[in-house]
C-alpha cells in the first residue's frame, strides 16, 4: 500500500510552484460553484419556471460564456492573463451574490448572461497562464492537475450544496459561490503577481497564425463542441432525470455527481501519466474517451435499475478523464503557432457554445419526446463527434 501511495505521489513531481498555486485557486473557486449543477433544479423547484423557460435561461448562460471566453482571450493577448484572471474572480463573486435576488424570467436571463460573461473571461487567461508557468514536457500533467482541482471542487461542491439546500435554502449557495470567488481572487493577487511568479515557458511567436485559418484546429473544435453538448447534459437534464424518473433527493443527486469528481481525483493523474508514455496519440485517446462517453448515455435506457445511473456516471467519468486532458494539451500545442489567447479563447468558446445548444435542446427534447428519446439523440451526437475526430486523425496523418 505504501509503495502504491508513493507511486501516486510521484505522478505529481516536477510541476512548478506557480502551477500548484493556480490549482489551489481553481480548487477554491470551483468548490464554490455548487450553484451550477443545481441551477436547473433551482429554477424549476424554487422559482416554478417551466422546462422550456429553463432551457432558454441556460442558453443565456451559454451565450454569456461565449462572449466571456472571446473577450477573455482578446484581453489576455492585449493586457495579459494576470489582470484578466483577477478581475474575473473578484467581479464574478459580486455577481454570484446578486443573482439570487432576481426572480423574473427576463432579469434572470440578463443576470445569468452577465455573470457567465465575467466568470468565463477567466478560462482562456488561465490556460495561457498554465502554459506559461509549466515546462513544455509537463503541460499535460499540469492541465491534469488543474482538472483535478476542478473535479475535487465539484466533488465537494455538489455534496455540500445538496446539504445546504436541505438544511438552509438555495439562497445560501449563491452566497458561498460569491465569497469563494472573491477569496480565490485575493489569493491570486498575492501569490501569482507577475513581478514575483516564475515563467517556465515564455512562448514568443514572430508571425502568429490566426486560429480562424487553422483548418485542422477548427475541425477539432467542432468535435469538442459536439462532445461538450453531450457532456453538459450531466449538469442540466441528467439531474432532472435522476429526480423525476428515479426519485432521488437533492442530497443523493449531489453524492452521485460527487462520485464523478472523486473518481477523477483518485485516478486521473496516474492514468494520464501512463497514457502519456503510451504509443497512443492525443487524438486516439480523445476518440477512446468519446466512445466511453457515448456508452454512458446509452446505458441509461437499458434498465430502470438505479444501478445503471452509477454505471453511466462511471463511464462518463472515465471518458472525460481521458478526453479532456488530452484535448486541452492538443489545443495548447496548436496555440504555439499563433496568439495563445485567441487559440485558447476558441477552445473555451466551443464549450461555451455547447452551453447555448446543449442545455436548451436537451430540455426541449425532453419536454416533447421524454428522456428515453433524449438519451438516444445524445448518443447519436457522440457518434458524429467520434466520426469527426476520425476525419481529423486521417487529415493529420497525411500532413
Amino acid at each position: 500500500m505504501k509503495k502504491l501511495f508513493n507511486q501516486y505521489i510521484n505522478t505529481f513531481k516536477g510541476l512548478s510552484t506557480e502551477v500548484w498555486w493556480l490549482a489551489l485557486i481553481t480548487l477554491i473557486n470551483r468548490a464554490g460553484t455548487m450553484v451550477i449543477p443545481f441551477l436547473s433544479l433551482y429554477l424549476t423547484k424554487s422559482l416554478d419556471f417551466s422546462l422550456s423557460d429553463v432551457g432558454w435561461i441556460m442558453s443565456a448562460f451559454g451565450a454569456g460564456s461565449v462572449v466571456g471566453s472571446w473577450l477573455g482571450g482578446k484581453l489576455t493577448d492585449q493586457i495579459g492573463y494576470y489582470k484578466v484572471m483577477v478581475f474575473s474572480l473578484v467581479a464574478s463573486g459580486f455577481l454570484f451574490i446578486g443573482v439570487q435576488f432576481l426572480n423574473t424570467f427576463v432579469s434572470i436571463m440578463l443576470g445569468v448572461f452577465l455573470l457567465l460573461m465575467v466568470a468565463d473571461m477567466f478560462r482562456p487567461a488561465m490556460f495561457v497562464a498554465l502554459s506559461a508557468y509549466s515546462k513544455p514536457e509537463n503541460k499535460v500533467r499540469s492541465v491534469t492537475l488543474i482538472r483535478l482541482a476542478i473535479n475535487l471542487g465539484f466533488s465537494a461542491g455538489p455534496a455540500l450544496g445538496g446539504l445546504i439546500i436541505t438544511t438552509l435554502s438555495y439562497g445560501g449557495l449563491f452566497w458561498v459561490d460569491g465569497l469563494t470567488c472573491m477569496i480565490a481572487g485575493v489569493i491570486l493577487l498575492n501569490v501569482l503577481n507577475p513581478k514575483t511568479a516564475r515563467v517556465a515557458d515564455n512562448i514568443k511567436v514572430e508571425n502568429p497564425q490566426s486560429a480562424y485559418k487553422d483548418k485542422e484546429y477548427l475541425i477539432f473544435l467542432l468535435a469538442m463542441l459536439l462532445f461538450s453538448i453531450a457532456f453538459l447534459q450531466y449538469f442540466s437534464t441528467v439531474p432532472l432525470f435522476y429526480k423525476e424518473v428515479h426519485q432521488l433527493s437533492e442530497f443523493e443527486i449531489g453524492l452521485l455527481m460527487g462520485l464523478n469528481g472523486f473518481t477523477i481525483f483518485i485516478l486521473e493523474m496516474p492514468a494520464v501519466k501512463i497514457l502519456e508514455k503510451s504509443l497512443y496519440t492525443k487524438l486516439g485517446l480523445i476518440i477512446f474517451g468519446s466512445v466511453l462517453t457515448a456508452l454512458s448515455f446509452l446505458v441509461l435506457n437499458l434498465s430502470t435499475w438505479v444501478g445503471v445511473l452509477i454505471i453511466g456516471m462511471l463511464l462518463m467519468t472515465i471518458g472525460e478523464m481521458i478526453a479532456f486532458p488530452f484535448s486541452n494539451a492538443f489545443a495548447l500545442d496548436r496555440a504555439k503557432k499563433g496568439n495563445q489567447g485567441e487559440y485558447m479563447a476558441l477552445y473555451s468558446m466551443s464549450f461555451a457554445i455547447a452551453h447555448i445548444i446543449g442545455h436548451n435542446s436537451g430540455m426541449q427534447i425532453i419536454s416533447v419526446f421524454g428522456y428515453q428519446i433524449t438519451w438516444y439523440v445524445v448518443t447519436l451526437i457522440m457518434i458524429i463527434c467520434i466520426a469527426t475526430l476520425l476525419v481529423l486523425k486521417k487529415r493529420m496523418s497525411k500532413t
